[in-house]
C-alpha cells in the first residue's frame, strides 16, 4: 500500500470519454429496467412504492458512482473491484471481488440481458418455433467474436448501438408523453380509484434489490481504466454524468411502465415495456418498443463481454486465474471466450426472476466491500483523498443504505441471499486452497 499509482499494464489508451460513456450508459440500460418493475409490482402492490425504490436507487448510484470515482483517481488500472481490494485491502479480499465479478457481475449479469432480448425480440406467437434460449446464446457469441478480434472495432460498435439505443428511447419517451395524455392512462385510473397498498418494508427491500441491478454498471468504467486516455478525468466523469442520465431515464421509463397499463397486466411479467406499449398505442408501438428493447439488450451484453473479461486477464497476471487469460495482445481474446462460454451455461440453467434477486444481492455486498476501501485509503492519504467530491458523505450514505436494505431483503428472500454468502464463501475456500502461494507485487 506504499503506493497506489501502479502500472496501467497492457493495452492501449484508445478509448475517451465518449466512449466511456456509451460503455456505462451500454451496461446499465439493460435487462433490469425492462423486466423488474412487473415482478416487483407484484411484491408491493402499488406502482408508487415501486417508483419511490427507482429513485433511492439512483441516489444510491450516484453515492457509488463518486466513490468509485475517487478510487479511480487514485488507482486507474483496469481490474475494477478485484484490483482496487487485493491491493488496498487483501489479495484474499481482491479475489472474492474478482469471483463475485466472474459469477455475478458479468456471467449471470449477461445471461440476464441475453434471456431478455430473446423474450423481446420474439413475440410470444413466434417463441415456439424456435427453441428457448438459442437466440440468447447466438447474441452472446456474436458481441463474444466483436470485442475478440478488436478493442477498437468493438468500441466503435458499442458506441454506435448506444446512440441508437437512446436516440429510440428517448422517442418513445417523447411520443408517449407527447402524444397522450398521462392522467387518461388505463394504470392512472386503475391507481386512482384502487385501495392504497399496505407497505412492506422487507418487500420494498427486495425490490431495491432488483433495482440496484438496474444500475449496477454505474461502475462500467473502472474496467477499461488502463485502455482511457486521461484515466484519473475521465473515468469519475464518466461513471456520474452516465449514471445521472440513466437515473433520469429510469424515471421516465417506469412512470410509463406502470401507470400506462394497469396493474393486473404487468404484475408479475416480464416484457413489461411491450406491455405498456400495448396498452396506449396497440400492437404496432408494441413491437417497434420489442425491437427497441432488443438493441438495448445487445448493447448490454456487448458492453459486459468487453469490460468483464479484463478482471480475468488482471486476475491471470497476478496468477490467480489461469494464465492462458491473461491480457498480453490487443485483446483479451481466451478471457473473452471463457467469458462467452460461462454465459451460455447459465442462459441454460437459470430463471429470469430468481437470478434478478442473485444479482441484486451479491453485486450489493461486493460494491459495499469496495466503497469502504475507501476509508482504508484514507488512513495513509488523508489529506489528498478528502479533496474527493463526495468524501465521506457519499461512501457514507452508500454503503450504510445498502447493508440495512440488503439485511431486509434477506428477509423476504433468503434462498438468493444463500446463493449469495455461498458464492462468497466458495471464494475464499479457492483462494486458500490455490491463491494463497501468489503474491501481488
Amino acid at each position: 500500500m506504499n503506493s497506489f499509482r501502479e502500472t496501467r499494464g497492457p493495452g492501449r489508451s484508445t478509448l475517451g470519454l465518449f466512449s466511456l460513456n456509451a460503455l456505462v450508459i451500454g451496461n446499465m440500460l439493460g435487462a433490469g429496467v425492462f423486466t423488474t418493475s412487473g415482478f416487483a409490482l407484484s411484491e408491493l402492490g402499488s406502482p408508487l412504492y415501486v417508483l419511490l425504490a427507482w429513485f433511492i436507487g439512483g441516489l444510491l448510484a450516484m453515492c457509488g458512482a463518486a466513490s468509485y470515482g475517487a478510487l479511480a483517481r487514485l488507482m486507474p488500472v483496469s481490474g475494477g473491484e478485484y484490483f482496487f481490494l487485493s491491493r488496498v485491502v487483501h489479495p484474499a479480499v481482491g479475489f472474492v471481488a474478482g469471483w463475485i465479478s466472474l459469477w455475478a457481475g458479468f456471467t449471470v449479469a449477461i445471461a440476464v440481458s441475453a434471456i431478455t432480448f430473446e423474450a423481446y425480440l420474439l413475440p410470444s406467437a413466434w417463441r415456439s418455433t424456435i427453441p428457448e434460449n438459442a437466440i440468447a446464446s447466438v447474441v452472446i457469441i456474436l458481441a463474444a467474436a466483436v470485442h475478440g478480434l478488436s478493442v477498437r472495432r468493438g468500441a466503435l460498435l458499442q458506441n454506435t448501438v448506444v446512440v441508437l439505443k437512446l436516440t429510440f428511447i428517448c422517442a418513445f419517451i417523447f411520443f408517449v408523453f407527447a402524444g397522450s395524455n398521462p392522467t387518461s392512462w388505463p394504470g392512472v385510473n386503475a391507481w386512482r380509484y384502487s385501495e392504497s397498498a399496505p407497505f412492506s418494508l422487507p418487500a420494498f427491500a427486495a425490490t431495491l434489490m432488483w433495482v440496484s441491478f438496474s444500475y449496477s454498471g454505474f461502475n462500467a468504467s473502472i474496467y477499461v481504466a488502463s485502455e482511457t486516455r486521461d484515466a484519473t478525468n475521465s473515468v469519475p466523469q464518466a461513471m456520474l454524468s452516465a449514471t445521472a442520465l440513466i437515473m433520469i431515464l429510469y424515471l421516465l421509463l417506469n412512470a410509463i411502465f406502470l401507470f400506462a397499463p394497469t396493474p393486473a397486466v404487468i404484475a408479475g411479467q416480464k416484457d413489461v415495456a411491450a406491455l405498456a406499449a400495448q396498452a396506449l398505442s396497440g400492437e404496432v408501438l408494441a413491437n417497434l418498443v420489442r425491437g427497441i428493447v432488443a438493441v438495448a439488450m445487445f448493447t448490454s451484453v456487448s458492453a459486459m463481454i468487453m469490460i468483464g473479461p479484463r478482471v480475468y486477464a488482471q486476475m491471470a497476471r497476478d496468477g490467480l486465474m489461469p494464465a492462458v487469460l491473461r491480457f498480453d495482445g490487443t485483446t483479451p481474446a481466451a478471457a473473452i471466450s471463457a467469458q462467452a462460454l460461462l454465459s451460455i451455461i447459465v442462459v441454460w440453467l437459470s430463471g429470469l426472476r430468481e437470478l434478478l434477486s442473485y444479482l441484486g444481492f451479491t453485486l450489493g455486498l461486493s460494491t459495499v466491500i469496495t466503497v469502504a476501501s475507501l476509508f482504508v485509503i484514507g488512513r495513509d492519504r488523508n489529506s489528498e483523498i478528502h479533496d474527493f467530491p463526495g468524501y465521506p458523505w457519499a461512501p457514507l450514505v452508500f454503503i450504510v443504505t445498502t447493508l440495512i436494505f440488503t439485511g431486509l431483503a434477506a428477509v423476504a428472500n433468503p434462498w438468493e441471499m444463500l446463493a449469495a454468502v455461498m458464492t462468497i464463501v466458495s471464494a475464499l475456500i479457492i483462494y486458500a486452497l490455490f491463491g494463497r502461494e501468489h503474491c501481488i507485487q
